[in-house]
């Protein structure tokens, strides 16, 4: 999901801007990667869990900024990114207990353990991925070529073909979707080494 943001030029530059001709103007943008914050919320399902005795559902999020640069020209406006900040991350934690354990009792504590080692493994993919997600969304925002637009009235659709542009670039594609792999590599590590069966043997 974007939300826009538009800075408009107090120049006013001579001479027509007829399609490629907006690449004069383009610009190097500047690309801001922001985590953000998230809370924890631990519920136990009315019915009883099936297979696990716990389990975490992690929300991931990636909001843009878009700030486009607009520049008035004599024939009308050349519509490029000036730059992108980007919050990129995991939102909410939503961590499920089975209803058969009471709260504070061992096994729920056990449970409760072994899903906040899921949640840090979820902030550990996102941290590890940080650095490629920015060069990608950097790859992204400088591949989109100003746009040229006759008047005003045409200045929203120009950043929405930019955003559009942006949002479903392959770069980030690609980086999301390691990012999913990683997720489920990782997470599937920390059921292997503490298997369900024994989070609670501690407790018997």
């Amino acid at each position: 999901m974007f939300r826009l943001a538009v800075v408009i030029g107090a120049v006013l530059f001579g001479g027509a801007c007829w399609g490629s001709d907006c690449v004069q103007y383009k610009k190097t943008p500047a690309v801001f990667i922001n985590s953000p914050d998230w809370v924890k919320t631990v519920i136990q399902p009315n019915d009883f869990m099936n297979l696990w005795h716990g389990n975490v559902v992690a929300t991931f999020v990636d909001r843009y900024d878009v700030v486009a640069d607009v520049v008035p020209v004599d024939d009308g406006f050349c519509v490029g990114v000036k730059h992108v900040n980007a919050d990129v991350g995991y939102s909410n934690f939503t961590v499920q207990i089975d209803i058969r354990y009471s709260p504070m009792s061992c096994e729920y504590n056990a449970i409760l353990e072994h899903e906040n080692k899921h949640i840090k493994t979820y902030l550990d993919v996102m941290n590890d991925a940080r650095g490629d997600f920015q060069r990608a969304l950097y790859v992204a925002a400088d591949s989109v070529m100003p746009i040229w637009v006759p008047n005003e009235n045409y200045v929203s659709g120009a950043i929405d073909t930019i955003n559009n542009a942006v949002q479903n670039h392959p770069e980030l594609m690609v980086v999301k979707q390691k990012i999913r792999a990683n997720e489920e590599i990782k997470n599937k590590k920390v059921d292997d080494d503490n298997a369900d069966q024994y989070i609670i043997k501690n407790c018997d």
